[in-house]
C-alpha cells in the first residue's frame, strides 16, 4: 500500500495540492485540488485572505479522501517575507498585508537610522528589497503601532497556515531567512537586531529546521478532512523547496526557479555576505540542511501576467508569446528589476514610460520584456562567475516558467553554457522531498535528487 505525502503549494497567483508517492522504483505525483491567490484592497491596503486560503487547503485536503488517497504527511510553502500577527489567544490582529502593498516606500530611511544598510546586509546576507519583512515591521512600528505591540506571536504565512491545521506555532528557518532578520552566522533570529531596530522579542522565537515535525492536526481540522496526517516543514519558502527538487547532483551548476519571480543562482554550503555581494545586490536564503541559496530575485514572468491581466485575459499566455516570437526582436529593452514594474497601476504604461515610447506596439512590449529576461539571466550568470571565480557548467531551469519555450530559447541563445528545463511541479517536489527526507524515505539530499531525475522529464534546450 502506497504512502501519500501531501504537498501545499501557494503562490501570488494560484495554489495547489499534489500528492506525491513512490512506485516502482519512481516519484510519483497527481494534483487534486486547485484554488485562485491573490491580493485586493482592504482598509487601504493590499491584502491575502488568509481566511480563504486556509478554507481551500481544507477543501483540498477532503478532495483527497473522496478519491481514495489519504496522505500520512503533508507540507506547505508559500511565497516569503510575509507574516501575520497573533495576540495571546491565538487571535489575528491586523490583516495580512502583501509585498506589493505601498506601505514600506521610504520606509528604509527609517530602518538605516538604527541599522546601517551595510551592517544589515553583513549579518544577515539577505539583499535589500523594499518589501522584506524587516521593512514591514518599521512600516507597522510607524503607522500602527498598536498592532504591532498588542502581538504575541509572528508568523510568516506558511507558518499561520500550519498553525490554523495543528493548532501548533513554529517559525520555519528557509521562509524566516528572507526576511532580513535571521542571522546568517547562527542561523537563528538576531536578537540584537531586533532589539536596536525595536521590535517585540516576545515575536521571535526558536526556528525551525525543513523536514521537522510541526503536528497532528487538531481534532476540529481532523473531523472536517475525515482523517488525520502529521505536518512536517517542507522548506517552507518556495523557491528553498524548488531548489531542493533540482535534478543533479554537480557542485557547479546554477539553477533558474521560472514563475511570476525569476530566481537565479547556486547553491552554496557557505555564505557570502561581502560588500562587494552587497553590491551586486546577491541573497543568501536559507535551504534544505543550512545550505544557501545564492541567488538574485528578478521580476520575472510576472511582467507577462500583468500584461495578460491589463488587457482583460483576451490572450492566452500562448498567443502572447506567438506574437513575440513572430516578431524576432526589438530595439527596446527595459530594466525587469527596475522597482516601477512591482505594482504598477498599469504595466503596459510603465513599460511605455520606461522605453519613452507611448505608442510601443504589443508585440514590441512583448519582446522587450521576454529579451530583457534573457539578457538579465545572462548578466546574472557573468556576476555569479565574477562572485565564485567559477562559471557554473550548466543552468538548470524548474518550476512553471520551464515551460515557456520561447524565453527558455532566447535564455539559451544569451549563456555559453548549457541549458536544461525541468521539472515543472519543482516546488511541489521539493516540499514532498523534505517531508520524504524527515521520515526517512531517503538518507540523503543526493539520493532524493537521484530520484529526481530518474522520476521526471529533464531536456536540454
Amino acid at each position: 500500500m502506497n504512502t501519500y505525502f501531501l504537498a501545499v503549494d501557494i503562490g501570488a497567483s494560484s495554489g495547489r495540492h499534489i500528492l506525491g508517492w513512490i512506485e516502482n522504483g519512481r516519484l510519483c505525483l497527481e494534483e487534486v485540488y486547485r484554488f485562485p491567490n491573490g491580493v485586493n484592497k482592504k482598509n487601504g491596503h493590499l491584502c491575502w485572505d488568509h481566511e480563504g486560503l486556509f478554507e481551500n487547503i481544507v477543501e483540498g485536503m477532503k478532495k483527497c479522501a473522496e478519491i481514495g488517497k489519504i496522505p500520512s504527511y503533508m507540507g506547505i510553502d508559500t511565497w516569503g517575507v510575509d507574516f501575520l500577527l497573533l495576540d495571546k489567544d491565538g487571535g489575528v490582529i491586523g490583516d495580512a498585508v502583501g509585498y506589493r502593498d505601498s506601505r514600506t516606500e521610504g520606509i528604509d530611511k527609517e530602518v538605516y537610522k538604527y541599522v546601517p544598510e551595510d551592517e544589515l546586509y553583513s549579518r544577515t546576507g539577505i539583499q535589500k528589497q523594499i518589501y522584506n519583512t524587516v521593512y514591514q515591521l518599521m512600516a507597522l512600528k510607524e503607522q500602527a503601532p498598536d498592532q504591532l505591540w498588542a502581538a504575541d506571536k509572528l508568523l510568516m504565512m506558511p507558518d499561520y497556515l500550519g498553525y490554523r491545521l495543528t493548532g501548533v506555532c513554529h517559525q520555519e528557518y528557509t521562509n524566516a531567512t528572507t526576511g532580513q532578520l535571521v542571522n546568517i552566522g547562527t542561523g537563528e533570529w538576531d536578537m540584537g537586531l531586533i532589539r536596536r531596530l525595536g521590535y517585540p522579542e516576545k515575536l521571535f522565537g526558536k526556528l525551525s529546521m525543513p523536514g521537522e515535525t510541526l503536528g497532528r492536526l487538531s481534532p476540529e481540522i481532523a473531523a472536517r478532512v475525515g482523517y488525520d496526517l502529521t505536518v512536517i516543514h517542507p522548506a517552507s519558502h518556495d523557491t528553498g523547496s524548488a531548489v531542493l527538487a533540482v535534478p543533479t547532483n554537480s557542485d557547479n551548476i546554477a539553477y533558474l526557479s521560472s514563475g511570476t519571480w525569476s530566481l537565479m543562482g547556486i547553491e552554496r554550503l557557505n555564505p557570502d555576505a561581502s560588500e562587494k555581494a552587497r553590491a551586486h545586490n546577491f541573497t543568501n536564503e536559507g535551504g534544505y540542511d543550512k545550505r544557501y541559496r545564492y541567488l538574485k530575485n528578478i521580476m520575472g514572468l510576472w511582467i507577462i501576467q500583468s500584461i495578460r491581466r491589463e488587457l482583460g485575459g483576451k490572450y492566452s499566455f500562448a498567443e502572447l508569446c506567438d506574437m513575440a516570437t513572430a516578431l524576432g526582436d526589438t530595439e527596446y529593452r527595459i530594466n525587469v528589476n527596475d522597482s516601477r514594474f512591482l505594482a504598477p497601476d498599469s504595466m503596459m504604461g510603465a513599460i511605455r514610460e520606461a522605453c519613452g515610447s507611448p505608442d510601443m506596439p504589443l508585440d514590441h512590449m512583448l519582446c522587450c520584456v521576454y529579451h530583457s529576461l534573457a539578457e538579465c539571466y545572462a548578466e546574472t550568470i557573468r556576476e555569479i562567475t565574477e562572485m565564485t571565480g567559477k562559471k557554473p557548467e550548466a543552468l538548470h531551469i524548474i518550476g512553471g516558467g520551464s515551460k515557456d519555450s520561447y524565453l527558455n530559447e532566447l535564455t539559451a541563445k544569451a549563456l555559453d553554457i548549457p541549458v536544461y528545463t525541468g521539472p515543472t511541479e519543482a516546488t511541489a517536489i521539493g516540499n514532498i522531498l523534505a517531508q520524504m527526507l524527515g521520515v526517512g524515505v531517503f538518507g540523503s539530499i543526493a539520493e532524493a535528487r537521484e530520484m529526481v531525475f530518474a522520476s521526471f522529464d529533464v531536456k536540454k534546450v
